[in-house]
């Protein structure tokens, strides 16, 4: 068994403070989709597509000026970002459904699905603690979408069930984006991660985009309002996608998916300062 003084290495520091930051920073990411869906923009693919765009230029030209070869094959993150784009359009689509609220709760689904992923292809052992930690975080989700199945006006969502299930459809993706990412930033390397996931993301993107929300694009009527949350989804999914791979090499996908749970506390103090609610 672990002492105090082992425990609180400077790697656990870190790895704890970067944890919150990443949750910090997918709060707000909430609550710029929410923001955007009441304001009835609704075009998953395109929020994201910047993120990506961002992605390819800052790293893409890093890797350029070192002029490597690939360490990992470029197919590997062609289907890394296939997945990771549909997982954060699934998860960005739940918003028109459902609430923030639920969202962010149903999200947490991603830790027993790393957990397992982990497990059955990188062999990492979890002791009987946590298994049951992660029993009670899937009975707490089990009985957050029973309670969209049976009081839908608490969520305040169109179509709770619907929204439900996007988010853990979203939240399986997540979680084989995270363990996939995890593999490849220990056996890879993190700037060829992010340029490549950055490339091959901007450009599936761009192709849905002009299949699934063309019409949306177009219909958008860019005021302040709107362009603020817009662009402050991307520079926040900028921020928390550099730096994942940080905290994914220090301490594995299972300690990243645990640090986003506070995601809720952060919610909840937003709302408190930023937006003056009440929350009882």
């Amino acid at each position: 068994m672990l002492s105090f003084k082992e425990f609180w290495t400077k790697k656990t520091l870190l790895a704890l403070g970067l944890g919150q930051f990443l949750s910090l920073l997918i709060t707000s990411t909430g609550f710029s989709s929410s923001e955007l869906a009441r304001r009835g923009i609704n075009a998953p693919t395109s929020q994201s597509f910047l993120n990506y765009v961002f992605l390819a230029i800052v790293y893409g030209s890093i890797m350029l000026y070192r002029k490597q070869a690939l360490k990992a094959k470029w197919y590997y993150y062609a289907i890394l970002s296939l997945v990771d784009v549909e997982a954060n359009f699934l998860v960005v689509k739940a918003y028109q459904y459902t609430s923030i609220t639920s969202v962010m709760l149903l999200d947490c689904w991603s830790i027993p699905s790393v957990m397992v992923l982990t497990w059955f292809f990188l062999s990492t052992k979890y002791r009987f603690k946590k298994i049951a930690g992660v029993a009670v975080c899937v009975a707490g989700l089990v009985m957050v979408v029973f309670s969209d199945v049976h009081t839908g006006d608490r969520s305040g969502g169109s179509n709770p069930r619907k929204g439900d299930a996007l988010v853990i459809a979203g939240a399986t993706l997540y979680a084989i984006s995270n363990v996939s990412e995890e593999f490849l930033v220990k056996n890879a390397d993190r700037v060829e991660l992010m340029s490549l996931l950055g490339f091959f993301g901007a450009i599936i993107s761009a192709i849905q985009i002009s299949i699934l929300e063309r019409d949306e694009v177009k219909s958008i009527h860019w005021s302040a309002g709107a362009a603020f949350p817009f662009f402050g989804f991307s520079v926040a999914m900028f921020l928390f996608y550099s730096l994942v791979p940080i905290l994914l090499k220090i301490s594995g996908s299972t300690m990243l998916n645990l640090s986003l749970l506070t995601s809720d506390m952060w919610a909840v103090v937003i709302r408190i300062f930023a937006y003056h609610e009440k929350v009882c």
